[in-house]
């Protein structure tokens, strides 16, 4: 993350005619770098709640693309549906990254929804890939029984590493994205990051063919996915509701 302002000055002086960013952070230093050069966000966090653009509907600047948070209340759908699968869990943990300026709304969107569950929660941090055992020895220390990893780059980029400590730790752990699940996660819940890249190509089309950002409202998903891996729960000693299968998006077996 320390070198995007860097990489986004040599993408620059490529004379690029568009950028299109990954994440928030990518997005940030964008902004940071550019007022002209347009800039498609395929998965920003919070783009209006971050600064990133003046409004959803209009953006305007030169920047546009995708949001990825429906709002912070996804975080109670996960945790409630987390406790579904792990009933006894009386202690919950949740790995968030102090960089990411929006996992602020979600903890307290989680307290919310911990007290309504009658759970206790405990915020672990890791802000970049080196913090991850020291997050995960906080989490064992806790003995939380059951751990809900928020969405963010560095985190899906650190996901195998990620479900190697929670298999490790036998902690069931409930997921943003599918992609933790398609490499061996319990579970996840969250905006399909594929629909997302799809709807973001469109907009950098739409600019390549004359658009200008600023006028191409941000869009924010209508995808979510629901994958269990059942390989993962049988390993964990878990019995996945019937009821949560058949609402399932997908069920790897």
């Amino acid at each position: 993350m320390d070198r995007l302002p860097k990489l986004i000055s040599e993408l620059l002086s490529l004379k690029v005619d568009l950028i299109v960013a990954t994440s928030s952070a990518t997005a940030r230093a964008c902004k940071s770098a550019t007022t002209t050069v347009p800039v498609v966000m395929l998965a920003s966090a919070n783009a209006l709640g971050e600064g990133l653009v003046a409004s959803l509907a209009r953006p305007g600047g030169n920047i546009t693309g995708m949001t990825l948070l429906a709002g912070p209340e996804i975080a109670g759908k996960q945790l409630e549906l987390l406790h579904t699968i792990a009933p006894t869990a009386a202690r919950i943990a949740f790995l968030t990254n102090p960089r990411n300026g929006s996992h602020a709304a979600f903890a307290a969107e989680l307290a919310t929804a911990g007290r309504t569950i009658g759970v206790q929660l405990q915020s672990v941090g890791a802000a970049s890939p080196d913090q991850l055992d020291e997050a995960f020895s906080a989490i064992a220390g806790q003995r939380a029984s059951a751990l809900l990893v928020l969405s963010d780059a560095m985190f899906l980029g650190e996901r195998r590493s990620i479900i190697r400590r929670s298999q490790a730790a036998s902690i069931p752990t409930m997921y943003s994205q599918r992609e933790f699940v398609d490499d061996g996660g319990l579970v996840s819940y969250g905006p399909s990051l594929i629909d997302m890249s799809r709807r973001g190509a469109r907009q950098v089309d739409k600019i390549l063919r004359g658009a200008k950002p600023g006028d191409i409202p941000v869009e924010q998903p209508t995808k979510f996915d629901f994958v269990v891996n059942i390989k993962t729960a049988k390993a964990l000693g878990l019995t996945i509701p019937q009821s949560l299968l058949l609402g399932a998006d997908d069920v790897i077996r």
